[in-house]
């Protein structure tokens, strides 16, 4: 199992829960990894109380499975919650861009593009880390400029399972055709076009379930 820097934020548990929600998600701890909550609490340095409360927090996002008793360790792909978790983040992200249309200005639009050209450029390097940041980054801005606090706290539960996928089968993602739909999508935005760009989003996140046909 791969080692955790310590917790130096005040906000234990909830810190616990986002070391240990990355380690899952970018493949650091593997399906099937034995999560043992002694084992993680030296490595965070905390006590086993904020962990045992993070690791059940994982279980209600299913990155996490667990027996009482018997075992507790990272969940395996279940392809019908990611088809599930790619539904619904595709619908929220329709809702925010139609919703962040009329919020967004010139300052939300260039950041897009910028974010865009870091996934470009992670794309084209193969830094998967950085090419689901950039992409992260890039859809988060119109999410937070629709002011919908439900939609964020949604995607941000239901997000995870996704880039699970992505970081594990990245070579398998169409990266370089999303650099071009990313453009367009901006592009969609900043004319004011509503029904192009929920069009494009819907495309975008649909790619993704072509990832659910891989072995």
């Amino acid at each position: 199992m791969s080692a955790l820097p310590k917790v130096s934020r005040p906000l234990l548990r909830d810190e616990a829960y986002e070391r240990i929600r990355h380690a899952i998600i970018d493949g650091s701890f593997p399906p099937g990894t034995p999560l043992r909550d002694a084992d993680l609490a030296e490595q965070l340095g905390l006590s086993r109380a904020p962990v045992r409360q993070a690791l059940l927090r994982l279980a209600e996002d299913r990155l996490v499975v667990s027996k009482p008793q018997s075992y507790t360790r990272v969940a395996d792909f279940v392809a019908d919650d990611v088809r599930d978790a790619v539904r619904l983040v595709r619908a929220l992200h329709e809702l925010a861009v139609r919703e962040a249309l009329p919020r967004l200005g010139a300052p939300q639009i260039a950041a897009m593009r910028e974010a865009n050209e870091r996934f470009r450029a992670a794309v084209e390097t193969g830094d998967a880390a950085a090419a689901i940041e950039a992409d992260d980054e890039l859809h988060d801005i119109p999410v937070q400029a629709c002011g919908n606090r439900a939609v964020a706290a949604t995607l941000d539960r239901y997000t995870p399972l996704l880039r699970r996928l992505e970081y594990a089968r990245f070579s398998s993602l169409p990266a370089h055709r999303s650099v071009t739909r990313h453009e367009e999508l901006i592009t969609a935005l900043e004319t004011g076009d509503g029904a192009a760009a929920a069009a494009l989003t819907a495309t975008i996140w649909t790619d993704l379930e072509t990832l659910l046909e891989d072995p």
